[in-house]
């Protein structure tokens, strides 16, 4: 804990998350969990190693089902946050019951040999890739699958350079850490990290790193000249030996790219050697409205990264998937983990991108992330405290500013909108300290996102008229 404060003492962000040791938080769970629940998370404290953003934790969990998750109180809560892996909704019956015929059948695949629901799974995973990505690998995280594709890079192009944006996250594992951009995960004494590891600003129409302003949040393109594109070839032309690009398609804060982008980042690693790698890991999978991000771009990368609700909320997996020309590496070990072709997640996979095709999930949340940005700017439009609207299907950012004008960041009102809405049964977090972020599984309804709606406009509401306690 000490330690904790003294690092945000030196100023270090949350730009993950919402600060888990504030007094805020400390107060709501004074008046908000009972003894036993609060033994638990004592004992928690005790044995796990703390961390930002996760231990000491929040409550304690004994049910999750479908767009809820219940605490040992039993208290329900519509989860908009789920850690990107709730897809498909926690326990779905079909998964849940694929899981259990599949422990029957084959638990386990040693390394060197293979089984059928390794190869269906990549089957099905080139079939719905964008382009002519058609040559995979699998992992147990989405961190150890981004530093298969920075290997396969560098091994490929011959150059071990990297070029990622600042504020982006790619994992937490060393290589991960490198190319990411977030402060919690990369500085104070994390570092030194993999050399090479360049850094531009990212696209943010809203607060635009290049000092542009925006239109309502929109970019003037007629001034900017899509700059944040343009000095990404700058770096590339400058450095000239740079392997690949790593990027979030659309970054998960969130925050949406100018329209353009990628096609000019596209050209730009053409024209200089450099590979392009998608990271989807939190949004693939239908999470913006599109099977894949890179689809609403009209981009394909060279090799794409899935992983989070690939897993179906039950098991984790992650996925590495590359255009054939790619495929150089026959002689060297990119992954090779333990659980490579482990049928079991193979099969959970397989079985969550099945329901998400045949339940129309993608689809779904296409339509109620658009029922939901036009509810949430026509909030914007009576609510001052609501500085920017923005998302993708169900990839949401409400951004609160405590003055629209010079846009002030609302880091205290959001902070308290996180457990005023845990107070009313909706859980989200926060990205960069004044942002509510809303990401809910592909089965959320429309009336489910209304009522969650309600509870944000509700403490909204109470900030703006004085009744909420922001002491």
């Amino acid at each position: 804990m000490a330690a904790q404060e003294k690092a945000r003492s030196k100023g270090l962000t949350q730009s993950e998350g919402d600060v888990n040791l504030s007094p805020r938080r400390r107060s709501w769970a004074a008046h908000s969990l009972d003894a036993r629940t609060q033994a638990m998370l004592d004992e928690d404290a005790r044995l796990f190693l703390h961390q930002s953003l996760s231990s000491p934790c929040l409550n304690v969990i004994k049910r999750a089902q479908g767009i809820w998750i219940e605490d040992v109180q039993g208290r329900r809560y519509m989860d908009f946050h789920g850690n990107n892996v709730h897809h498909i909704g926690y326990g779905h019956p079909r998964l849940v019951e694929a899981l259990k015929r599949q422990l029957d059948e084959l638990p386990f695949t040693p390394r060197r040999f293979t089984d059928e629901p390794a190869i269906a799974l990549a089957r099905k995973l080139t079939e719905i890739a964008p382009g002519d990505l058609s040559k995979v690998l699998f992992a147990t995280g989405g961190s150890d699958a981004i530093e298969m594709a920075i290997k396969l890079a560098r091994i490929a192009t011959g150059r071990f350079k990297t070029v990622s944006f600042w504020d982006s996250f790619h994992g937490a594992g060393f290589g991960a850490s490198s190319v990411g951009g977030e402060e919690l995960f990369r500085s104070h004494g994390i570092g030194p990290l993999l050399p090479g590891t360049e850094h531009v600003a990212p696209f943010a129409c809203y607060r635009c790193p290049y000092g542009y302003k925006d239109r309502d949040g929109q970019p003037d393109l007629a001034v900017c000249r899509t700059t944040c594109a343009s000095f990404v070839r700058y770096v590339l032309e400058k450095e000239g030996d740079v392997a690949a690009v790593i990027a979030e398609p659309v970054r998960a804060v969130p925050y949406l790219p100018p329209p353009g982008f990628w096609a000019e980042v596209r050209r730009a690693c053409d024209d200089h050697g450099a590979l392009l790698i998608f990271d989807e890991i939190p949004n693939g999978l239908g999470k913006t409205g599109r099977m894949f991000t890179a689809e609403h771009a009209g981009v394909v990368p060279d090799i794409l990264v899935v992983g989070k609700a690939l897993g179906g909320g039950i098991v984790p997996i992650a996925a590495t998937i590359a255009r054939p020309g790619l495929d150089v590496a026959g002689d060297r070990a990119l992954g090779h983990y333990t659980h490579e072709k482990n049928p079991f997640t193979c099969r959970a996979a397989l079985t969550t991108i099945e329901i998400i095709e045949e339940e129309g999930l993608v689809e779904n949340a296409a339509r109620v992330g658009a029922h939901a940005l036009v509810r949430l700017n026509e909030m914007k439009t009576r609510h001052p405290l609501i500085g920017d609207v923005r998302g993708l299907g169900l990839l949401i950012g409400v951004e609160l500013v405590s003055d629209r004008a010079v846009k002030t960041p609302a880091a205290d009102a959001a902070d308290w909108m996180v457990y005023y809405a845990l107070d009313h049964g909706l859980s989200f977090k926060t990205t960069q300290g004044n942002i509510l972020t809303l990401t809910p599984p592909l089965i959320t309804t429309i009336a489910n996102m209304d009522r969650a709606l309600d509870i944000v406009e509700d403490g909204i509401a109470a900030i703006e008229s004085g009744k909420a306690d922001l002491a």
